[in-house]
């Protein structure tokens, strides 16, 4: 398999394909099955090529424990116990099987952020096309084996791992069975800000490590995630939700519908706009070609005059020849009339 292409379904991903948007539905649930249902829908509608859940419980991800160390003490979720958060944020598994079939369904891909091996065992039951490792656990070795022997394909966010880090990560995933693997250039700031985010990381991932990109971005705007593409990012993975107004965990950090639409739609365009190297006049040049300058006589001149450079002038439109032959023609004896305003000609001249 070639290390710098990967393939979830139907859809080839690598940097000869549009980016292949993932909608991350995260906490934006906020409890609710009817809300999960309509952001699937939301995420199909707005032309999202994938969305994201993540599967775990409390019990699976922390302990139920209100000691300082198991307590958050500041940002987005501030005075919360880490089960408190969980127990909030997470997506019931009985909802699981009728939110694959939905969006299988209405035809986007859906697949999800495991966080242990019976998180594993159910989405395996479902048919996932493939497994997203979020940043928290790209240092979970063993979870990253589990998830490499079920040989779909996989994606590794890297908020906050450094450059060895992420290489166990690739060693392990590759070792144990996976060759279609991803890395997201992520920042683990809820919201983060742009200037952290040091895009050009992503070209030296993709050289390192021999993988396919792609980013996480946890900022509040598309920018980040365009400009990314010029770097090789062929995933782009953002938090969505239907309102900010709605107050859910992941709210703050979420795009709303529209501006997830405008994802789908810019980062298209500058995928587009990257190319190739190319020098070629292009298709929609041709046209204007004609405006370009070229030599015009400025005065009338008989037959056998002597041209000189106070006869003529580099103008536009295009029809004479180049500027570039103005300095030949100067003192070529004319084998014609000329009339002012004319083109030159380079049959003009003996």
């Amino acid at each position: 398999m070639d290390q710098q292409k990967i393939k979830i379904a139907h859809r080839v991903i690598s940097e000869n394909h549009h980016p292949f948007i993932i909608a991350e539905m995260s906490a934006n649930h906020n409890g609710s099955i009817e809300r999960a249902i309509e952001l699937i829908k939301l995420a199909k509608d707005c032309g999202a090529d994938a969305v994201k859940l993540q599967t775990y419980k409390p019990d699976t991800i922390t302990l139920d424990s209100s000691d300082p160390e198991f307590v958050i003490n500041d940002g987005l979720w501030s005075g919360k116990s880490l089960y408190e958060l969980y127990e909030e944020a997470h997506l019931p598994w009985e909802w699981h099987k009728d939110l694959f079939e939905l969006a299988n369904k209405i035809g986007i891909l859906i697949f999800s952020s495991p966080f242990d091996s019976t998180a594993v065992e159910l989405l395996e039951s479902l048919g996932a096309p493939a497994y997203k490792v979020a940043s928290f656990e790209a240092t979970d070795l063993p979870l990253i084996e589990c998830i490499a022997k079920t040989e779909k394909p996989m994606i590794i966010s890297t908020g906050m791992a450094n450059f060895q880090e992420i290489g166990e990560a690739v060693e392990t995933a590759r070792s144990n069975g996976c060759d279609q693997l991803a890395i997201l250039h992520c920042v683990s700031g809820y919201p983060a800000p742009h200037t952290d985010y040091n895009l050009k990381t992503i070209s030296d991932i993709k050289e390192k490590f021999n993988v396919v990109t792609g980013i996480s971005d946890h900022t509040v705007s598309n920018t980040t995630s365009i400009t990314s593409i010029a770097f090789g990012a062929s995933i782009i993975e953002k938090h969505f939700t239907i309102s900010r107004k709605d107050k859910g965990p992941d709210s703050s950090f979420s795009l709303e519908p529209k501006e997830l639409k405008a994802l789908v739609e810019d980062s298209r365009i500058a995928w587009e706009s990257i190319g190739k190297i190319n020098y070629d006049k292009k298709k929609s040049e041709i046209p204007n070609i004609k405006f370009r300058r070229s030599l015009y006589y400025v005065k009338d001149l008989k037959a056998g005059s002597v041209l000189k450079v106070s006869d003529f002038k580099s103008v536009r439109p295009g029809y004479g020849i180049h500027p570039k032959h103005s300095k030949e023609i100067v003192g070529k004896k004319l084998l014609r009339d000329i009339k002012k305003f004319s083109p030159i000609d380079i049959k003009d001249f003996k």
